[in-house]
Parts: C-alpha cells; sequence; structure tokens
C-alpha cells in the first residue's frame, strides 16, 4: 500500500481506540477547504461557481487550527478551489504538522513551482496532485491544455526536493480501462509515492452533468482497471484494500459521512464532503443534529451513485478492524475482478432530491454584507 507505516499505524490505532470506546460515529480525516478560488474551471467541479464575494472568503490560519482541535482527526486533507492561492497555506501546513497530524495538499500543482520553497519536507506531509489520467484525459477534464504536462513536472520537482508525492485521480464515465491501467504504470515508473483514485460525484454545480458514473459502471470499470495490474498489486494506492474491494463491486457498504467532516467557508457541511444541504457552526453541532439516517445510498436521491472514498473509506476501515481477515486475500491476491458481484443496496424506498444549496448561498451572501456593512454603521451612530 501507499500509505507510509507510520501513518497507518497511527490512524489504525486511533481507530481501533474509538470501537473501544464504542463510539458509533468519529472522524479519520479533516477535509479542510480554506477557500473556493481555483486558477482551473474544471467542468466536473461543484465549488468555483459561486459569486465573487463568497470565492474571496478564506479561512485564517486561526480558524484552520480551530478546526482541527475541534475535531481530532488525526489526518487534515486541504483541498478547495486550489489551496496555494492562499496566503497562509505554508503557514497552516505547518501548523498542522507541529501537532503532528498527517496533512495531505491536494493541488492542480499550477503553481507548485513557484511556491515550493516555502514548504519543507516532512514524514507527515504530503503533496497529493491532480491527475486525471493522461494528458488528453487530463487536459479535457480541467477543460485546459498544458496542465498535464505541469503536473508532471511538478511532479518531479517535489520529488527531487525529497517531499512526499502522490497523484489523486478523478474517474468519469468515458474513463478507458487500458488506457487508465497504463497511466497508473507509467506515475509508478515516475517513482510516485501513491495513488488515489475516485469515481467521480455528480456536484449539483458542476456544469457538467453528463459524464459522471453509476454505481454499476463503476465497478465495471474498476474492475476492468484492477484486473489490467494483478489485482491493483502493479500500484501504490493510499487507500485500504477493503475500499478498492468495495470499488471493484466486492463489497456492500453503507457510507460513513462523519468519517471524513468537511469545514469551509461556510462552516462545517452537513452531510457530507459532497453534499451541502446545511451548515454548522461547530463540530459537536454538525455530529450531534445532523439527521445522518436521512442520507446514504437507499436514503436519498442524491446520493445514489455515490461511491467516493470521503463516504466509503471510513466505513472500509471500519470493516477491516472487526474483520481484519478480510483483507488477507486482498493482500496476497489482488482484487478480485471476475466472479458475481456482492449485492448492492436497494433504491426503491429512497427519498427525492432536495435542492436547496441556493438559500445556503444566499445566506451567506447576507452574512458577508452584513459584516462589510457593520463598520460603517457604527461610524455613522458615532
Amino acid at each position: 500500500m501507499g500509505i507510509p507505516f507510520r501513518q497507518a499505524a497511527k490512524i489504525g490505532a486511533y481507530a481501533v481506540k474509538q470501537h473501544l470506546r464504542g463510539r458509533k460515529r468519529y472522524p479519520l480525516v479533516l477535509m479542510l477547504e480554506p477557500l473556493f478560488r481555483c486558477n482551473l474551471a474544471c467542468a466536473g467541479c461543484g465549488k468555483i461557481d459561486y459569486p465573487d464575494e463568497i470565492l474571496n472568503q478564506r479561512l485564517s490560519y486561526d480558524e484552520c487550527m480551530h478546526a482541527i482541535g475541534e475535531c481530532g482527526a488525526p489526518a487534515v486533507s486541504i483541498a478547495g478551489g486550489e489551496p496555494l492561492l492562499h496566503r497562509e497555506m505554508a503557514k497552516i501546513v505547518r501548523g498542522f504538522t507541529e501537532r503532528d497530524k498527517f496533512v495531505i495538499l491536494c493541488t492542480n500543482a499550477l503553481l507548485l513551482a513557484k511556491k515550493i520553497d516555502d514548504y519543507e519536507p516532512h514524514p507527515n506531509f504530503s503533496w497529493s496532485i491532480h491527475l486525471d489520467g493522461d494528458k488528453p484525459m487530463h487536459d479535457k477534464s480541467v477543460c485546459l491544455d498544458g496542465t498535464y504536462e505541469k503536473a508532471v513536472e511538478a511532479i518531479k520537482l517535489a520529488k527531487s526536493r525529497g517531499f512526499r508525492t502522490q497523484i489523486n485521480c478523478t474517474l468519469f464515465n468515458d474513463a478507458d480501462p487500458e488506457r487508465t491501467a497504463k497511466f497508473f504504470d507509467e506515475m509508478t515508473e515516475l517513482g510516485l509515492d501513491g495513488i488515489t483514485v475516485s469515481p467521480g460525484y455528480a456536484y449539483e454545480r458542476a456544469p457538467d452533468q453528463q459524464h459522471f458514473l453509476d454505481r454499476e459502471r463503476t465497478r465495471k470499470l474498476f474492475r476492468d482497471i484492477f484486473a489490467r495490474g494483478n489485482g491493483g498489486k502493479n500500484w501504490e494506492f493510499t487507500q485500504s484494500e477493503l475500499f478498492l474491494d468495495f470499488l471493484a463491486g466486492n463489497q456492500t457498504y453503507e457510507c460513513s459521512p462523519w468519517s471524513m467532516p468537511l469545514r469551509c467557508v461556510f462552516g462545517w457541511q452537513k452531510p457530507c464532503y459532497l453534499l451541502g444541504e446545511g451548515y454548522a457552526r461547530t463540530f459537536k453541532e454538525l455530529m450531534e443534529d445532523t439527521d445522518w439516517d436521512k442520507y446514504g445510498v437507499g436514503n436519498y436521491e442524491k446520493c445514489a451513485n455515490c461511491m467516493v472514498h470521503c463516504g466509503f473509506e471510513g466505513t472500509a476501515v471500519a470493516d477491516s478492524i472487526k474483520h481484519p481477515w478480510k483483507m488477507i486475500p486482498i493482500a496476497r491476491r489482488g482484487v478480485k475482478t471476475e466472479g458475481p458481484m456482492a449485492p448492492d443496496i436497494s433504491l426503491a424506498n429512497q427519498r427525492p432530491a432536495e435542492f436547496v444549496f441556493s438559500r445556503h448561498v444566499e445566506h451567506k451572501l447576507d452574512e458577508i454584507r452584513t459584516a462589510k456593512s457593520r463598520p460603517k454603521t457604527l461610524e455613522a451612530a458615532e
């Protein structure tokens, strides 16, 4: 696996401790979006079409440190938007590593060469560079030619400076298994430390709604990819064996959205990183006031096709603790790519989708405008 031993051991020990305490819901990774602003405009992204007043918002260093203090997760994944646009990002990363947190900084790498001197290699720190396949696949995904070459140059630069460097790869319904497997081979030859892979999620704000995978196509796609890589064993993934097994249709899992909670400029997002249907002011409020049973595959229409790691990796980790023997055949032979698949969750009783994101945007805009007008109001009163 592409997860360092110390990281796997520490997160594993943390998860075991939560189980022994009888905690049903606990965070594994803080998903942090300190800004939505980006220097790309990917058609499949649901994070960048907000009004400028929201795109100009930033979580401060203190807010980021408070977020990890609130939730207590052992790891932080920093995304966006493009995190390297944040002026305090290097300070934020140092703040997390000084607290002995594992930090994954997700970037499209367009600014990495310019910013890399602000960072130092650290055992707890990883660059995660966005690459959605080979050059034609990736440049099409991000809607800008030339980004693949810049990302590859950034990988080589980061590795030459001694940084732990991985990629995150999102696949859509036009992904070709043969090309994807060859891409994984090429990335492995570059000396990458790991690959994070996920099927794309249909963000309701994304301009392109035509290229997201349904669950049946996801399971077939990953079987076809893993079959070309010795059950996936040819590549180092930064994910658990049972999550990869789930992607290939060999496990029936419900999601654990609380395992990777999101803190963004709106607050703590309900119910998960992918789906914003409300925001809590505190992590405690998120955990205690969210009606978790309303969401997930089989419960809610928007969740029907989701198989993304931020929802199901936590389930896979919990399963590996309860049933560790399930990982033995995967470690020996790789992910199963033939034979019957595990039964999927029925969608017969799911509730219909609600479209409420515009209300939250308007609420945030009101907050911003009120804050801007307050000093003028006070001056006028004086």
